[in-house]
């Protein structure tokens, strides 16, 4: 990521208003105007969390329609999401390059981005030290922080646990993950972990948020379009998110899949029905597949964890605590492994587990199918 410099070769400073954003690799770029600032710690003012990422920043002029910013999103080579979350709405070709419905067509401009209200997966973003992330994400972290400092440490202590059980999967056989809500896949991507133990797995990253899944395109770029693929739909619809045709392409649903649901259910509200959720993506898949979880609890402090999950009162998905029976029912038509559900640095560690592993609040575990 660079900031444009003046003519003495010094960064230009952030200005308020939209810049627009340019998010490249070598297989193709993605213009996105953010519509307001994004991120308080661009290049020039990294610290110690957060460092420049290989998304490159340009600004340039922010167009407006009737009178409000919104964004764009261009890619110059058609790519493998289909946007299922908005099909149900469309009769357009699904194939065809200017579809204003596909989010990676060039010219697309997303239906509404609300740079007001904060996204869970751009909060997780600021707190594992990433960069993709506007202002009212950062807000909301530094809010949930103030009231549970530790809070940084948890979502690391989450994409580890996450890298772990992903490992073991992987080196148990399964070469096919579906990671759902899978936010922003750049900082630690999930996909590289499990391609380090077998190269040829197949990963389906699902969000549900068409600027997330449009990031998240342009981070996996690299990867082989064959074994890879980003899916634009919402996991509160599972049916939909299955019959998916992107996600058909990619994973074969006779052979064994790890479903990761890390950090994820504990914003599926109790009317929404987590445990239907799980349940069916389960039932879905054969014999020895896989359901990985990690759920946020109180843990222990409810006074404290609840003046923290007020953070998320503005923000797109609210935050819902569990206690551990509720979410050990999550894992209903499965067999957790061992050591079972369990604070996330007790899973399976490394090495020794880190000292103050009570201040990690939320249980994580993993439930292969019988």
């Amino acid at each position: 990521m660079h900031q444009e410099r003046d003519g003495t070769g010094r960064p230009e400073p952030v200005r308020t208003g939209a810049p627009h954003l340019t998010a490249s690799s070598d297989k193709g770029s993605i213009d996105v105007n953010t519509c307001g600032p994004v991120s308080a710690t661009l290049p020039g003012v990294a610290d110690e969390h957060h460092q420049p990422s290989k998304i490159r920043t340009t600004a340039l002029r922010t167009p407006v329609r009737n009178g409000t910013p919104r964004t764009t999103a261009t890619l110059p080579e058609r790519t493998e999401m289909r946007n299922t979350w908005n099909d149900q709405n469309s009769q357009n070709d699904p194939n065809d390059l200017h579809n204003p419905n596909d989010p990676l067509a060039p010219g697309w401009i997303p239906p509404e981005l609300d740079t007001t209200r904060a996204h869970p997966a751009r909060i997780y973003e600021y707190l594992l030290g990433g960069m993709h992330y506007f202002d009212v994400d950062r807000e909301a972290a530094e809010t949930a922080l103030r009231h549970v400092p530790q809070g940084r440490a948890m979502v690391q202590e989450n994409r580890a646990f996450l890298a772990r059980a992903v490992r073991f999967l992987a080196e148990s056989g399964i070469t096919q993950f579906l990671d759902l809500g899978s936010g922003l896949p750049g900082t630690g991507n999930i996909g590289k972990v499990a391609r380090s133990v077998a190269p040829q797995s197949r990963i389906v990253f699902v969000d549900y948020d068409p600027m997330v899944a449009v990031h998240a395109r342009a981070l996996v770029a690299d990867a082989d379009p064959a074994r890879t693929a980003v899916v634009l739909a919402d996991v509160r619809q599972p049916e939909q998110v299955l019959a998916d045709p992107e996600l058909r392409r990619v994973l074969d649903l006779e052979r064994p899949v790890a479903i990761l649901m890390a950090a994820l259910l504990h914003f599926i509200s109790p009317k929404e029905d987590p445990h239907r959720i799980t349940r069916t993506f389960v039932d879905a898949m054969p014999s020895g597949s896989a359901l990985v979880i990690t759920h946020l609890t109180d843990g222990g402090h409810p006074d404290q964890a609840e003046a923290a999950r007020k953070a998320w009162d503005r923000a797109t998905s609210q935050l819902y605590l569990r206690p551990e029976e509720q979410i050990k029912a999550m894992f209903d038509g499965t067999e957790i492994v061992e050591p079972g559900l369990v604070p996330r640095p007790l899973w399976r560690p490394d090495g020794e587990p880190r000292g103050d592993w009570k201040e990690i609040w939320g249980l994580a575990g993993v439930g292969i199918k019988p």
